[in-house]
């Protein structure tokens, strides 16, 4: 199912005003309809190489995935096979990484946060690992859909700090789960409902740490017409306020309903109708 008519996208990654390079990494795939966005860790390169690899390996094999059996389909255990596959390749992405991180010096201890989303059948499955995002707009209605992966958010939840005290902590790029520092990691995966005029926003905290929650929903609901325009807008905005990290974004507009068709095909229907 190509859902190139029904998806808008846009990507932009800058290295932002601080740091010499850039440690994100962004892939979209509107025909099939999933985009992954990792903010790579580590001595210098290393984070680059372990973003790198997340997101053309992932990039690569859901493709693969999803033209032998559709997203929405389900698997014989009954599980959906976005689920079954995002778990299956994100495991193999992370021996990927780490096997690389073992073996190559120069890679030791890299690692890369991970947030991705699968569009199908009027909705989507998110996969984050981390401290990358994912938001969503729907109406006026600007919040967020994954929970951070971090130290800051362990502490919010345990009632230790408050989210206002979170925003000016010195402990914010403290992730508590990453892709390729450990042999197995856990992502969490979700479905969600997904309604045609959404728009989905996948950043790195190079974006949410530089620009309040509320500055990223009045840009979207402002440029909403011209995502390109956005991204280029998001990513400006958080390098006026100092760019100190990499800054990556992804949005992703459904125009229309997709829903998965009907079992069997026209023929089939047809067919049935005489019976």
């Amino acid at each position: 199912m190509d859902l190139s008519k029904v998806l808008e996208v846009a990507t932009l990654t800058d290295k932002g005003m601080v740091r010499s390079h850039n440690e994100d990494a962004v892939f979209a795939d509107a025909a099939a309809g999933f985009v992954v966005l990792a903010d790579g860790m580590g001595g210098y390169n290393a984070g680059e190489v372990a973003s790198g690899m997340a997101t053309a390996l992932l990039g690569s094999e859901l493709a693969k995935s999803f033209a032998e059996r559709e997203a929405f389909q389900t698997e014989p255990d009954g599980r959906l096979r976005a689920q079954v596959v995002l778990a299956s390749e994100i495991a193999r992405a992370n021996g990927a990484i780490f096997q690389a991180a073992q073996s190559q010096p120069q890679y030791a201890g890299m690692g890369t946060t991970l947030v991705t989303a699968v569009f199908h059948n009027n909705a989507v499955t998110v996969a984050h690992i981390g401290d990358s995002r994912l938001y969503r707009l729907r109406g006026e209605e600007f919040s967020p859909i994954t929970r951070d992966h971090s130290l800051l958010q362990e502490q919010i939840d345990s009632g230790v700090i408050t989210a206002e005290q979170a925003r000016h902590s010195q402990n914010k790029n403290l992730v508590t789960r990453a892709l390729g520092v450990d042999p197995e990691v856990e992502p969490e995966i979700r479905d969600y409902d997904v309604c045609p005029g959404d728009i989905y926003l996948l950043c790195s905290d190079g974006l949410n740490d530089m620009v309040e929650d509320e500055e990223i929903a009045m840009t979207l609901q402002m440029l909403a017409a011209n995502l390109e325009l956005c991204a280029t807008q998001l990513v400006q905005m958080a390098n006026d306020n100092g760019g100190r990290d990499n800054v990556s974004v992804i949005l992703v507009r459904v125009k229309e309903a997709f829903p998965a068709p009907a079992r069997g095909g026209w023929w089939t229907r047809l067919l049935a109708w005489f019976r």
